[in-house]
């Protein structure tokens, strides 16, 4: 029989690594014991409760393929000390017929012993839902104690031995500038440009974070100017785990939030801090009504990818990026709207006439039998190709298992051929998909609906939803109009 050997551990720590060798080695004489025959091994180093195990994942696709016939793990709480998922593995091996055994003699299908599964699944469960509350109590005592437990310390302050300490560099300078310039009547996106143009350290660079942004955000001077950190007090609790067996957040209210004065020293005085509030508060944009300008949501930068923001101005449309961060981020892409609207309704016009053309059907009808012709060859040769491989990867399964090979060798060979056989059915899909949207019927839906529109006299935003998916503009203002028919756009 087919083994599968499950070991897990919760961290990398060495005496963690050195358990898994034992147990290593316990299974190697577990099943020799038996004459078993050994598939593979799958390690996590993951905490118990989470299924978003790499190896735990790789088992249960294996076991959805029947790869093996037995799973053995030290104990069910290696495999999972969630209840859910849990049952989940034990469901999904009785229904492929795999049996589960344990080296604690707990569960051991194989010899009917399966009643206390339930029993041991939910004790797993309760056992680490209590790590996780005293771990949550032990925090929550630190937080009361005025320690700063958060993964980073706010922008102008280091942790010292728990406790938040003002840096001894630029940083204090750049905060309490950053409540000035806003308070002064600055805007957020204002004071992040001035802040990267002047190539101030961001936030994230200052706290080493691996490929950190030299770019400053309005997202990151607002999240400034509401800390409270910087008034003196420590601010936490904001938010907790559902349950230990869920990894989504809690927003906990604010009247609920652990709050701590005077824990470390101000950065900003409370009648600064105060005024931003204020102003905060005013500044608060109301929900947007309609937009009144027609190009709106469908104009994107051919060099960014970002949207436009019109520029009255201009009398215009500039890129979004550029708008907000300058030549930093992009150029202008500027484009007149009168001028565009002329081209676009002409081009529009132009589309219709062509779509209502008699040639155009024949025309059509050719290009989709091609089109179809090399599309049914295309993927002919893919089921060919992938049942070749596939050839390939159970010869050479049959020789791992007469030892011809090594397991090393086998998981290398089988590996490329895995990868090989996922790219083919990647471009099958896309061909069948291709060849399923190679419709005669469809195609003269489209060009009869081009034809009923007539010559437009004036464009409109119905006008624009109808026909156009979105309009790319390059750095000297030429627009390339997507259209939502299979007719090929066109450019000016």
């Amino acid at each position: 029989m087919k083994c599968a050997i499950y070991t897990r551990v919760s961290t990398d720590k060495e005496e963690q690594k050195s358990s898994l060798t034992n147990q290593r080695e316990l299974f190697i004489n577990y099943i020799q014991e038996r004459n078993w025959e050994l598939y593979d091994f799958y390690v996590d180093v993951e905490s118990g409760t989470t299924s978003n195990r790499e190896n735990l994942n790789r088992l249960i696709a294996d076991m959805e393929q029947k790869k093996f016939d037995i799973i053995l793990a030290k104990e069910l709480s290696r495999l999972a000390r969630n209840g859910e998922l849990s049952y989940r593995i034990k469901n999904l091996a009785e229904n492929n017929k795999i049996d589960i055994v344990t080296l604690d003699n707990a569960i051991n299908t194989l010899e009917g012993n399966r009643s206390m599964f339930g029993l041991y699944a939910w004790l797993y469960e309760q056992e680490s839902q209590r790590i996780s509350e005293r771990v949550k109590h032990s925090l929550t005592n630190k937080i009361r104690r005025g320690e700063f437990k958060g993964s980073i310390p706010p922008y102008g302050y280091i942790v010292v031995d728990g406790q938040l300490q003002v840096r001894d560099d630029f940083c204090r300078n750049i905060v309490v500038r950053i409540f000035k310039d806003y308070l002064s009547g600055k805007g957020q996106t204002r004071i992040a440009n001035e802040l990267t143009n002047e190539g101030v350290p961001t936030p994230a660079q200052v706290a080493g974070k691996a490929n950190a942004s030299t770019v400053w955000h309005d997202s990151t001077i607002k999240l400034i100017l509401h800390n409270h950190h910087y008034l003196g007090h420590l601010v936490q609790g904001r938010e907790t785990t559902v349950s230990v067996t869920s990894k989504a957040r809690l927003r906990i209210a604010p009247e609920n939030y652990v709050i701590i004065e005077n824990t470390h020293e101000a950065i900003i005085d409370e009648d600064l801090f105060s005024g931003v509030q204020e102003r905060l508060k005013k500044r608060i944009k109301r929900a947007p009504g309609p937009n009144p300008h027609l190009f709106s949501g469908l104009l994107v930068c051919a060099d960014c990818g970002k949207g436009f923001h019109y520029r009255a101005n201009s009398k215009g449309y500039v890129c979004g990026a550029y708008d907000r961060r300058g030549n930093i981020a992009c150029s202008s892409h500027l484009v007149r709207e009168q001028a565009l609207t002329e081209f676009v309704l002409n081009d529009i016009n132009r589309f219709i006439k062509q779509g209502s053309n008699p040639n155009q059907l024949q025309h059509a009808e050719d290009t989709l039998l091609t089109s179809a012709k090399r599309l049914n060859n295309q993927i002919e040769s893919c089921h060919a190709e992938i049942e070749k491989l596939n050839e390939q990867k159970n010869k050479a399964l049959s020789h791992l298992i007469n030892d011809v090979i090594t397991k090393e060798e086998y998981q290398s060979f089988t590996q490329g051929i895995s990868s090989q056989i996922q790219s083919l059915k990647e471009q099958l899909f896309e061909y069948e998909k291709s060849l399923a949207g190679l419709s005669k019927d469809n195609y003269l839906k489209e060009i009869k609906k081009i034809s009923s529109f007539g010559t437009i006299t004036e464009l409109t935003p119905e006008i624009l939803q109808q026909f156009v998916n979105e309009i790319v503009i390059d750095k000297d203002g030429k627009a390339t109009i997507h259209y939502r028919f299979t007719i090929p756009s066109f450019t000016n």
